[in-house]
């Protein structure tokens, strides 16, 4: 569904009225709260689909109240958004570490919290959209774990990404594959051209992204309460609901995911590799069709010069053959002229089998070029 209810929660009234101006001409229904408390007591009632939650509240702060909601499992869904006066990388990831799916900046402008707003109401309809495939999926992986070690799970993934030929499916086996385990998670895959995103559920939250954007470059692996992010050199893997209360399980879990993210990595490599071996072929085969041509059509006009040639000499050789002996010439003469003729044709001659050394020369050069094609595709 569309966003229709939103709840502003913060300990100044002033900065209550500030949220409630800039958002009056938006169609859905704002209310507020002083506290953290009052917000909590509002939710069974009122039942919003996001929470605007400031971070410094008296009493009961806004992680705090951001950890009970999403540990109620009647409330859990909702969409909590920190708004703070202070936005270090400590205090976003201690927000997103207690389940925030968004955060914004004190001050900030109508834009921004309007952008903001739009982002998280898409977030909901495509939730609403992917949830019945999302339930299928975690059928069917529980189904699967009821019948297949975790180890065969994996020998299964590696087998199948082998034949996978495109990133987009590549990011669906992966995620399957999580789901195979009962994972949920996000993925980031950074390319020379893009970068692209994957989620379990259709979508990555704003704060994901600026987590991946955050920790790429940061080390190998991260772990915050039930989340664990695996950063590789091209692919960022982000899992939201480790195990829990079973230590062995949990490392046995996060090692796998390690050698996943590691092997669907070395996939993509691949599939880079073929896309651009793929593109050198066609960029070959191009020159090599452009070359061939200007072979034939230069084979062509020296064999029509050289045809030409023979023409003028034969016409030559004929009108002296007929005109000579008409002429009143001496011996000498006649000699002289014919030598002279006789010579002119043999030059012609040797024009010919020039032209034939030519041909020779350029189908030595074509087959040449039809090989190193060749070596190209066996590639």
């Amino acid at each position: 569904m569309a966003l229709q209810r939103v709840l502003a929660v913060d300990d100044e009234p002033f900065n209550l009225e500030i949220i409630e101006e800039i958002l009056e001409d938006l169609e859905f229904e704002l209310r507020t709260a002083c506290s953290g408390p009052e917000c909590l007591d509002m939710l069974e009632e009122f039942d919003p689909q996001v929470i605007l939650l400031d971070v410094s509240m008296p009493n009961m702060n806004g992680y705090e109240v951001c950890r009970k909601i999403k540990a109620n499992p009647e409330t859990s869904h909702i969409i909590v958004m920190f708004v703070s006066a202070r936005g270090s990388v400590e205090e976003r990831m201690e927000g997103y570490a207690v389940g925030a799916e968004d955060y914004i900046v004190k001050p900030f402008g109508q834009g921004e919290l309007t952008t903001k707003l739009t982002k998280l109401g898409q977030m909901l309809l495509e939730k609403d959209i992917l949830e019945q495939q999302v339930e299928d999926a975690t059928s069917t992986a529980f189904s699967a774990m009821a019948t297949s070690s975790e180890m065969g799970q994996i020998v299964n993934y590696i087998e199948h990404i082998g034949s996978i030929d495109n990133i987009p499916a590549l990011a669906g086996a992966l995620i399957n594959c999580m789901a195979n385990f009962g994972l949920s998670c996000n993925v980031e895959i950074r390319t020379d051209k893009q970068i692209m995103h994957f989620a379990s559920s259709g979508v990555c939250s704003p704060i994901v992204l600026e987590l991946f954007e955050i920790l790429k470059s940061k080390g190998r692996l991260h772990e915050f309460t039930s989340r664990i992010l695996v950063n590789y050199d091209y692919i960022s893997a982000l899992v939201l609901n480790m195990p829990e209360g079973d230590a062995d399980k949990h490392g046995r879990i996060r090692d796998h995911i390690c050698f996943i993210v590691s092997v669907t990595e070395q996939q993509l490599l691949a599939i880079q590799t073929r896309n651009e071996l793929r593109e050198q072929q066609q960029n070959l085969n191009g020159a090599i069709a452009m070359i061939n041509s200007k072979f034939k059509g230069l084979i062509s006009l020296l064999d029509n010069n050289r045809k030409q040639n023979e023409a003028v000499f034969r016409s030559l050789q004929e009108q002296f053959e007929n005109r000579i002996p008409t002429m009143g010439l001496d011996e000498d003469q006649e000699l002289f002229i014919y030598n002279h003729v006789d010579e002119a044709i043999q030059k012609s001659v040797a024009r010919q089998e020039a032209v034939m050394q030519v041909k020779a020369a350029f189908s030595e050069i074509e087959s040449d070029l039809a090989a190193l094609s060749h070596k190209v595709d066996e590639k």
